[in-house]
């Protein structure tokens, strides 16, 4: 399968903005496997297309402000670092992509923020793109 084939036209129209006032009215669709036909109903009616069998897995992940934009230190080149997951939280190491990732390197340090206050310093490479950063704040 190729990410080409799920190119398709939709309109602005009909991506929801704000999430309805009663969750459970928002809006479901439908699609039947065996004909391909395609209904809309609202999301409590969701329960008419389960049985017995069926099991339910609910996602509560959360999304965090994870891009950060900064400055390197010395030459203040712009760099992007996506925070990906938190490897130790007393030592406040993160697991890290950067971009562009040629100009970072281990013991720079990045500074992020209107003032610089928040301070961080590359302590490894992961990948090629990929870095462990400490965050040096209190």
């Amino acid at each position: 399968m190729k990410l080409s084939q799920f190119k398709f036209n939709l309109p602005e129209s009909l991506i929801a903005h704000n999430p309805s006032d009663k969750r459970d009215e928002s809006r479901l669709m439908v699609l039947h496997r065996d004909s391909g036909k395609i209904e809309h109903k609202i999301f409590k009616d969701v329960l008419d297309y389960f049985d017995d069998q069926d099991v339910m897995i609910l996602n509560n992940t959360k999304v965090f402000p994870a891009r950060l934009y900064g400055n390197k230190e010395k030459t203040g080149a712009t760099i992007e670092v996506f925070l990906l997951r938190e490897l130790n939280k007393e030592l406040r190491l993160w697991d890290v992509l950067v971009d562009p990732a040629r100009k970072i390197r281990v013991g720079n340090k990045l500074y992020f923020g209107d003032d610089d206050l928040l301070i961080a310093e590359v302590v490894d490479n992961t990948t090629s793109r990929g870095r462990t950063i400490r965050f040096l704040f209190d």
